[in-house]
């Protein structure tokens, strides 16, 4: 797989060095393809799935177009949800914090407009929202487009199920006609086809082509961790399984040198390696982790390229990597000349979507996996003393150290156990704080492709059989689920809270089927202004003339401040508390 660094794309200096700090080496496969396609200024139609960098992929070229003089619009990004617009825009903030004076803005229901409508007078260049809340702006002309070069629309297959393709249409015709258009989906539906062809000239079409790829026997494993206990399950795992000789994966520089300082602070043999590091550096690490001196060796993808040590015990992925490529190559470090090999993975949040697609693209096996106790480790570390003492009363001569602690047991008043005891302690090192409050076991990634699947037909626009029957019915996987409704987050609980008859709001919506229109867009239109995941809306109940609609009490008020100015399907609409009889 060949390497392309950012440095050889031609990118402004400002940029480059955004990229460095961001602590990146080299492109994505998406962003090898679609950066040097859209800065030769074509329309363009990216195909890829959500991790692989897409964010660089259209910001990079953005970025390079935008004047930061003109205090105009004149970049617009479309997202399905709210999550999404913060995040792209937190990313491309982070790639223009050296270009001065280019300011950024997220738009998205559920957040004050007044406060969205002050920040755009001030002046705003890139403009991150979704379909709803954006042509809100435009309608009331606080957005107005006759500056715009660029379009983005960044998972254009989830905003056509949530029900913004008439959005996203009416959006685009109103742009100039002299526009870079880019697209990204990783599905290629009809509708969004003809999007392409409606608006787009002579796109270029951008694809990740996944090479079949040979998973090396290696035994695997994951942890479902928060970002603050990473450093602490690493270390829990690193003394339980003790590995001579292990390789753990950052995805950037930065990470590498924070891991490395954090273990080498808690006594690990611990070395970097990455882009940054001189050859004469590099070769030093190397011989260090050949030769044992250093037993663990940190590295980004880029610089473990050539790293050729048969015996490396175990492999870490500290990040989960963006391309499924790079976590073959990763495990393929452990298990060589027949020997066994095992490797582990740190999950953070929604990283473990990105993981299941690994584990069904590389056609593996992932194992979910407690995350050890501190009683756990202390066993272990308890046990591998006492098997390092016996070693030393069976061959050592230990005539002279039992006179000295004689004569010390004589002096002070402690029993050989007491010593023994402290001694113990001493060879163990001091216990880490236990910050680590969940120790279920991870979900299982085949049940999360279930649920998944569910997640989907249930909340993202396959609306079959779900709305009619009045909810979920007989299907009660979120509320007996063995404790995995458990472990997701308020929101999701929210959904659990649905299915079991909990504290669910019942909204009266004033259009129904006479005006065309279809459960699907209601959802589509609540979820994207409001900002909440389609899945946790319950029961859509429609009419002729209208509709009501269930949705978690908690986010009842969210969702009707959020649609007090929205359309759906370009009409008007007032959304209240139904009126209980």
């Amino acid at each position: 797989m060949e390497t392309i660094r950012f440095d050889e794309l031609n990118l402004s200096a400002p940029i480059l060095r955004a990229v460095a700090e961001m602590g990146f080496e080299a492109v994505s496969p998406i962003q090898a393809q679609a950066i040097p396609a859209q800065m030769e200024g074509r329309d363009m139609i990216g195909q890829a799935q959500t991790g692989t960098g897409k964010t660089a992929a259209f910001g990079i070229p953005l970025l390079q177009k935008i004047d930061p003089e003109d205090k105009k619009i004149q970049a617009i990004i479309l997202l399905p949800t709210r999550e999404l617009a913060i995040q792209v825009a937190e990313e491309i903030r982070r790639l223009a914090k050296f270009m001065h004076k280019i300011k950024v803005l997220p738009v998205y229901g559920g957040q004050d407009i007044g406060r969205q409508i002050r920040s755009l007078k001030e002046g705003v260049q890139v403009v991150i929202g979704t379909p709803g809340r954006v042509m809100d702006h435009m309608r009331r002309r606080t957005i107005r487009v006759d500056h715009v070069h660029t379009a983005v629309l960044d998972e254009a297959d989830e905003m056509l199920n949530m029900g913004f393709l008439e959005d996203m249409e009416t959006i685009l015709s109103q742009l100039p006609q002299e526009r870079q258009t880019v697209m990204f989906s990783a599905t290629m539906p009809s509708a969004i086809a003809d999007i392409a062809k409606r608006f787009q000239h002579e796109p270029v079409m951008v694809r990740v082509v996944k090479k079949e790829l040979t998973v090396p026997e290696v035994t695997q494993y994951y942890y479902e961790v928060k970002p603050k206990n990473k450093v602490e399950v690493l270390c829990r795992l690193m003394d339980l399984y003790s590995p001579k000789l292990s390789v753990v994966f950052c995805n950037t520089k930065k990470g590498v040198d924070e891991l490395v300082q954090a273990l080498q602070g808690r006594g690990y043999f611990a070395e970097g390696l990455h882009g940054d590091l001189k050859q004469e550096q590099r070769d030093r690490v190397m011989n260090g982790f050949r030769n044992g001196r250093t037993e663990i060796l940190v590295a980004t993808d880029v610089a473990a390229r050539g790293i050729d040590v048969d015996d490396v015990e175990a492999v870490f992925n500290y990040d989960i990597p963006q391309d499924d490529e790079y976590y073959v190559h990763r495990i393929g470090r452990t298990g060589r000349a027949g020997r066994v090999g095992k490797a582990f993975s740190l999950v953070v949040g929604k990283e473990v979507y990105k993981l299941r697609d690994i584990q069904r693209y590389c056609k593996t096996k992932i194992i979910p996996q407690a995350i050890p106790s501190l009683d756990d480790i202390t066993d272990i570390k308890v046990e591998k003393a006492l098997d390092q003492v016996r070693d030393m009363l069976e061959t050592a001569d230990l005539g002279p150290m039992i006179n000295i602690l004689e004569q010390k047991l004589i002096e002070e008043d402690y029993t050989a156990l007491d010593l023994a005891a402290a001694l113990l302690k001493i060879n163990m090192g001091e216990d880490n704080e236990d910050i680590i409050d969940n120790f279920e076991p991870a979900r299982s990634l085949d049940d999360l492709d279930r649920y998944r699947r569910d997640d989907r037909r249930y909340g993202r626009g396959g609306y079959g059989g779900r709305y009619g029957r009045g909810g979920y019915g007989h299907d009660d996987r979120y509320g007996r689920d063995g404790g995995r409704g458990r472990r997701r987050g308020s929101v999701e609980r929210a959904a659990v809270d649905y299915v079991t008859g909990q504290d669910m709001a019942r909204l009266f919506v004033n259009i129904g089927r006479a005006q065309n229109v279809s459960p699907g867009d209601i959802l589509g239109a609540i979820a994207g202004e409001a900002g909440i995941p389609g899945r946790v809306v319950g029961s859509i109940d429609m009419y002729d003339g209208y509709t009501f609609v269930d949705v978690p009490g908690q986010y009842s008020a969210q969702v009707l401040k959020a649609m007090e100015h929205a359309k759906i399907k370009g009409k008007n609409v007032r959304i209240e508390m139904a009126k209980r009889n």
